[in-house]
């Protein structure tokens, strides 16, 4: 099995005698911080080396021209929570029309069934799904640890390595099972001491640090309402021993806040309280249905949020307060959540359902089209706690997504970037990883698409056979 070096420091491997490639003047340019590009950027090895004015010219030579006049550019989209093995269950018929708590109980049995080629296929297309979106950096929640899938962070990590993204991958968790008053059916949990062992093992095995790191690991037991709190208190203290971060589900449904105050004797955020989970190394998926008190703790403990809109949307869940939280001091990034709260895994589809969720919420004055893109990229950043990517900007890493606006749908479009979002893009023309280019003319570099969907509609056939 592919593996990827570990603990040590990733540094950067750009150096003074790589090739300089210009991206020269872009149809329009989205920096995340400001600064003037649109005479376009120079990438050498993996990171940005300089941003050019308008009207400009690079202040050395450079040995290669990329012509980005027909591209509108973005720093490489980061999408903070995913379930990569919930592409094989999309529009599954027993779930559709649920709320959280039943739909979960539907899909739990069939989850159950996931073996090793399933999380393999379901991996490589979720994250060939994201590249094609303009997606670099990819943040997967994988709880799921039946008895034929207790590699499954290794099984993600080979599935990964030839795709070129960035990973943040959260060693998931689930001890409490239906006979100690959890959803999850027996089958699906672990015990506690398994669970710790093998977080350790895979923080030692694959997190990297440092700038231009490829793949990382966090901690992350599924909810309050599927893991005891000592595995939470554990799970904080390994975390923080080796120095990565920690995740989890909260506050994403009002079923979830009654669930917590009947079992737990908390509401969620007092909940994590108690068992050592408030700090600026944590970051929570949803996090919709947070009082005004909460919402300004989170902001003192410099929490993040994975705001995800479509998937809120498709369960009723609610709206993200995400102008109070910013406001607070809370990290916001964005999300696409799970293939099958979805159902899909589109960043730039993304971006646009995060703009017209929030007008639902917020006057149309106070949330507008470059909020969206800043969630999806330097709000991402920091909610995953990088500060190495997320902008265009001298030094960072050279995580590119270049757009096109050919399509019909774009026609008498005025402001590039505005179009990007307000009319709907849903494919990247050009995507670059760390000064790679992952995708060309739309299509995937060193990848079969057309296999892949094959192998992956095969296994999700077999997992829903026994339904």
């Amino acid at each position: 099995m592919t593996t990827t070096p570990s603990s040590r420091s990733c540094q950067s491997s750009s150096t003074s005698t790589a090739p300089r490639l210009w991206l020269k003047q872009p149809l329009a340019i989205f920096t995340g911080n400001q600064q003037d590009a649109r005479g376009g950027l120079v990438v050498q090895g993996s990171t940005i080396v300089e941003l050019i004015a308008a009207d400009s010219q690079p202040t050395g030579p450079v040995d290669q021209i990329w012509d980005a006049r027909r591209h509108v550019l973005l720093p490489g989209l980061i999408n903070t929570h995913h379930h990569l093995y919930q592409t094989l269950t999309r529009a599954f018929p027993p779930a559709l029309n649920k709320r959280l708590f039943p739909w979960l109980q539907t899909l739990y049995p069939v989850w159950a069934r996931l073996q090793p080629q399933m999380l393999h296929a379901a991996t490589q297309l979720g994250i060939a799904e994201l590249l094609l979106s303009g997606c670099t950096t990819v943040a997967d929640h994988h709880y799921l640890f039946p008895q034929a899938l207790t590699e499954a962070i290794d099984i993600q990590v080979d599935a990964a390595s030839s795709l070129g993204a960035r990973l943040m991958l959260t060693r998931g968790s689930m001890s409490l099972g239906q006979e100690q008053g959890g959803l999850p059916p027996q089958t699906t949990v672990q015990d506690e001491d398994t669970i710790l062992a093998d977080s350790e093992r895979v923080i030692k095995r694959y997190h990297q640090h440092g700038a231009g790191s490829q793949v990382q690991i966090a901690l992350a037991p599924c909810s309050p309402f599927s893991v005891t709190p000592q595995l939470m208190k554990d799970s904080a203290a390994l975390a923080r021993q080796y120095g990565v971060r920690l995740h989890t589900h909260l506050a994403e449904t009002l079923d979830e806040d009654a669930f917590c105050l009947r079992t737990l004797g908390k509401r969620p955020l007092d909940y994590l309280a108690s068992v050592d989970w408030l700090g600026e190394d944590v970051w929570l998926a949803h996090g919709i249905h947070f009082n005004d008190e909460e919402v300004q703790e989170l902001g003192r403990q410099r929490m993040g949020i994975a705001h995800c809109p479509s998937s809120n949307m498709i369960l009723a869940s609610g709206i993200c307060r995400t102008r109070e939280l910013e406001a607070a001091g809370v990290h916001v990034g964005l999300a696409v959540d799970g293939s099958a709260s979805n159902d899909g895994s589109n960043m730039i589809a993304e971006v646009r359902q995060a703009l017209l969720i929030n007008r639902l919420r917020y006057q149309a004055d106070e949330v507008t089209h470059l909020d969206a893109l800043r969630w999806a990229t330097q709000g991402s950043a920091r909610v995953l706690g990088r500060d190495d990517i997320g902008e265009l900007a001298a030094g960072k890493q050279a995580d590119v997504a270049c757009f096109t606006l050919d399509e019909l749908r774009f026609s008498g479009a005025h402001d590039p970037l505005a179009a990007l979002v307000i009319c709907g893009a849903q494919q990247a023309d050009a995507v670059m990883v760390g000064g790679q280019w992952r995708v060309q003319q739309g299509q995937l570099l060193d990848l079969d698409v057309t296999a892949l969907r094959q192998r992956h509609q095969q296994q999700a056939r077999l997992i829903a056979q026994a339904s």
